[in-house]
């Protein structure tokens, strides 16, 4: 059959590809050690990820082929997979060599669980409420907000990714985040940060911080609970 793409591509999917195109920048900018940056092109990649579904709702998209949900999971694994694996795997090789070798398995780890979270999310989305696993944007925004907050440790920064990426593939149930409070908090943060708004305890960047352990309760509270 051959088909037009124009048929089957609609503006979601373009919020999509800006998700995309938004990880890729994050990428090389942590190739080029601008990692501040590069965290804050992870959260505009979150921001387009969530944009892209209300989009296509607020427009009624018919998706008859599947054309968006899959363009948007291989936006996803640029932005919250292989984005996330170079910052860290950058950041040591800036910062602490020695443990290359360990990142970069830490790196390849997050890529691995990351196509088979979205893999298994595309087969049973239709069949299932709310997510199974631990959402795939999570270790972007907990890994950019971690390194924002100015509280960036590569050694916990390691941990939690292997957790994370655990998390990502176990058969736990994460409900949506639908708290409106939390939503809006963590909206007028991400916003804040993009700003750079300066607002500061110590050392430690507050609004970073906010989204941090926000992201961190949604996970280890979903993560242990029965």
């Amino acid at each position: 059959m051959n088909t037009e793409i124009q048929e089957f591509i609609e503006i979601s999917d373009l919020i999509s590809l800006m998700n995309m195109t938004c990880g890729f920048l994050s990428a090389l900018l942590s190739i080029n050690h601008n990692f501040y940056i590069a965290a804050i092109f992870m959260i505009f990649s979150l921001l387009f990820d969530s944009a892209d579904g209300l989009v296509a709702r607020k427009t009624n998209r018919i998706d008859e082929y599947g054309f968006g949900k899959n363009i948007d999971s291989l936006s996803d694994i640029v932005s919250f997979g292989i984005a996330p694996a170079i910052f860290l795997y950058a950041f040591s090789l800036a910062n602490a060599s020695y443990l290359i070798v360990p990142t970069i398995i830490v790196s390849l780890f997050i890529v691995i669980c990351g196509v088979l979270r979205l893999t298994r999310y595309n087969v049973i989305s239709d069949k299932v409420e709310g997510f199974i696993g631990f959402p795939i944007p999570g270790i972007a925004i907990v890994m950019a907000s971690f390194y924002i907050s100015g509280l960036f440790n590569i050694y916990v920064a390691l941990i939690l990714a292997v957790i994370i990426s655990i998390a990502m593939i176990c058969n736990k149930s994460y409900d949506k985040f639908n708290n409106l409070y939390l939503l809006v908090l963590n909206g007028i943060c991400l916003l804040c940060i993009i700003l750079q708004v300066p607002l500061y305890i110590g050392s430690a960047n507050v609004f970073a911080l906010i989204v941090l352990l926000t992201s961190l309760g949604y996970l280890f509270i979903n993560l242990i609970k029965g």
